[in-house]
């Protein structure tokens, strides 16, 4: 039977999941464009609003009506397309744990497991039928059949598609092939998928397909889920290992009046009630420091970060870092504590601190560790001599040449920083702590006692890209004014990334804050090395992409 639907839909059309009913009231919009579907259900003229959207965007086919058939079809039988209220008591593991029971320890079980998740698969044989059924801890194998189920309930499995949402009932048992199945004593459709999933062989294979959509991503990549289960356990383990040690977790502002803690472009906010112009913050750390400077030793923060910056395999603008700040400590001693943090989650998470990452092999270990200065690392890793590094008409033609940007009025610490990004950085491959870095590109870092041109901070490099920044704090509120005027002046003369004036944390200062060292982390950049993730976007759910046409 085939049945013509015109768009002809009223405001007050209502559809009562309740009592699986349709009321429609007439409407004069009639449209000419007309929805053949292969039922004459009065239940199809809630589908249209649906239909025609998908009509206007050139996506419907006959998959799409073939659904919504059904889904007429289970209406008219009472079946609610949208349930509520199934207890779900065992998830896949649950069961999966009987798999090395043999038939007979199956055949005296007494357990009547409840369980629910996706169809995935399905293999319909006339009376009898096996699927299997994802839920968040893998997927398992279930068994159905009429003589078990009744007429009513297998007439609605075989209306059921993959996709949909299912709660089962039943035991275990064990097939001829031997695999552990669920034989079905219970069905009850949850959710009804009015999409059809990516083909199982294929998969969801367009990327940026799978960051926009990352619901389907999840659904069809086991990749995907282990990144973000991964994930999960990193930022467990760091606050465990960050707990273990004393420190204690706050929260601090993600809206700043004065974007501060870092060199980057901040996005922009008003907050209508009190008119006036905030920052989403690009770092935590000033806010952290004023917590020292009232009395707590040891502080850390997981959270958010926004910049307004490029994006990228290794940049998203908003990305997730673990700052934390310990009185009475050095950079020194950060770089003692972040060996044995990355050692510990490694070990944790990876079960071993021996990983691989993009075809390299990383040792984590405690020890593996390289500590070199900066201005070495650009004579012994750039292979840059001294006269070169601090001459800087040839710093600025060389940088030129390799297509980067340099001005002549650009400060000699700025240039070299630009020369170890294109000559040292990317041969880090092994975890590198280059520390000593040139005071006038650390506004915020302790000049070092010997060598005041330098600063008491180091950068942590493992497989060619920078994972954590870290220094002794300066904590004189004379040289950081000095230091913030400074940045002022750069800022005035062009450079958005130049550190703002921030009076009320020079205030903080004055009060006086105890010698102390910080460090932030890349949450992100992490992930990506523990689960072997070339671009940001894998293991960030959601990553910033451009306005999808709708």
């Amino acid at each position: 039977m085939v049945c013509i639907w015109e768009k002809k839909l009223s405001s007050n059309n209502q559809f009562n999941n309740g009592s699986n009913s349709f009321e429609s009231s007439d409407s004069k919009n009639v449209a000419s464009n007309k929805i053949k579907l292969a039922t004459k259900s009065p239940h199809a003229s809630y589908f249209m609003p649906m239909l025609q959207n998908f009509a206007k965007r050139n996506e419907l086919n006959e998959v799409l009506k073939n659904r919504v058939s059904k889904s007429c079809e289970l209406l008219d039988n009472n079946v609610k397309l949208y349930s509520n209220g199934f207890e779900k008591i065992h998830h896949a593991t649950d069961i999966l744990q009987y798999s090395d029971k043999t038939d007979e320890e199956l055949q005296n079980l007494e357990t009547v497991f409840v369980c629910a998740g996706r169809i995935i698969s399905n293999r319909l044989m006339g009376k009898v039928a096996f699927f299997n059924l994802l839920d968040i801890t893998g997927k398992i194998q279930c068994y159905v059949a009429r003589d078990i189920l009744g007429e009513e309930q297998y007439a609605t499995f075989k209306k059921l598609d993959i996709g949909d949402i299912v709660g089962v009932k039943g035991r275990l048992f064990r097939t001829k092939a031997g695999e552990l199945t669920l034989e079905c004593s219970e069905l009850t459709l949850l959710t009804r998928s009015m999409r059809p999933l990516p083909d199982k062989w294929s998969g969801l294979k367009d990327v940026e397909t799978r960051y926009r959509q990352r619901y389907v991503d999840l659904i069809s990549t086991p990749r995907t889920r282990e990144i973000f289960n991964k994930r999960s356990q990193i930022v467990k383990e760091f606050r465990n290992f960050m707990e273990s040690k004393g420190f204690l977790e706050v929260e601090t502002p993600m809206m700043q009046s004065v974007p501060g803690g870092a060199t980057a472009r901040p996005f922009k906010t008003h907050h209508n009630a009190l008119d006036m112009q905030l920052y989403m913050r690009i770092a935590p750390e000033l806010y952290l420091k004023r917590l020292l400077v009232g009395g707590f030793e040891k502080v850390f923060e997981i959270n958010r970060n926004f910049r307004n910056e490029g994006v990228s395999v290794r940049h998203n603008p908003e990305f997730t870092m673990c700052e934390f700040y310990w009185a009475y400590a050095t950079y020194l001693d950060l770089m003692d504590i972040t060996e044995e943090l990355f050692s510990y989650i490694a070990e944790k998470v990876c079960g071993t601190t021996q990983i691989t990452y993009q075809g390299h092999e990383i040792d984590l270990g405690i020890g593996k560790w390289t500590r070199m200065t900066f201005y070495d690392s650009l004579e012994i890793i750039g292979g840059h001599k001294k006269e070169f590094y601090t001459n800087h008409e040839a710093l600025v033609n060389f940088i030129k040449s390799r297509g980067e940007k340099a001005v002549k009025d650009e400060k000699i610490g700025k240039l070299q920083a630009k020369l170890f990004d294109l000559d040292v950085e990317p041969k880090l491959i092994t975890p590198h702590f280059i520390y000593h870095y040139p005071t006038e590109i650390s506004p915020l870092s302790r000049r070092n006692e010997e060598d005041p041109s330098v600063t008491d901070r180091f950068e942590l490099f493992i497989a060619g890209r920078e994972i954590a920044n870290a220094f002794s704090e300066l904590n004189d509120p004379v040289d950081q004014r000095v230091r913030f005027e400074e940045q002022v002046a750069e800022k005035k003369a062009g450079d958005d990334e130049a550190h703002p004036m921030d009076e009320d944390y020079l205030r903080a200062l004055e009060y006086g804050m105890p010698p102390a060292a910080g460090e932030g982390i890349g949450i992100d950049r992490l992930v990506m090395l523990l689960t072997d993730s070339a671009s940001i976007r894998e293991v960030i759910l959601f990553p910033l992409l451009k306005n999808e046409i709708l």
